[in-house]
Parts: structure tokens; C-alpha cells; sequence
């Protein structure tokens, strides 16, 4: 599920900040793990309004 994903992908950014690996990568990983969580957060959202 997501919060698999968003857990694969935040222990990559994790290695990559700790192999000091270039900026160029860590930012794109991090963009990468801020578009996951905005999608968790708008599952939620649209999951919150269909209760209505």
C-alpha cells in the first residue's frame, strides 16, 4: 500500500543522506517521498468527505 511505499522511500533518503550522496539525488528522493505522503494525506481527505 502507500505507507509501504512511503516507508521504502523515506529509508532511501535516509541511505542517501548518510552515503552523502549528491544533492541532485537527495533532492529528487525527496520530492519523490513529498509527492507519496500528499497523496496519503489526500486518500484520507477524499475517504473523510465520502463519509458525508
Amino acid at each position: 500500500m502507500l505507507n509501504e511505499e512511503i516507508c521504502k522511500v523515506r529509508e532511501k533518503l535516509n541511505q542517501s543522506i548518510l552515503n552523502e550522496d549528491n544533492y541532485e539525488r537527495i533532492y529528487q528522493i525527496s520530492v519523490e517521498l513529498d509527492e507519496l505522503i500528499a497523496r496519503y494525506y489526500r486518500r484520507l481527505l477524499e475517504e473523510e468527505y465520502s463519509k458525508c
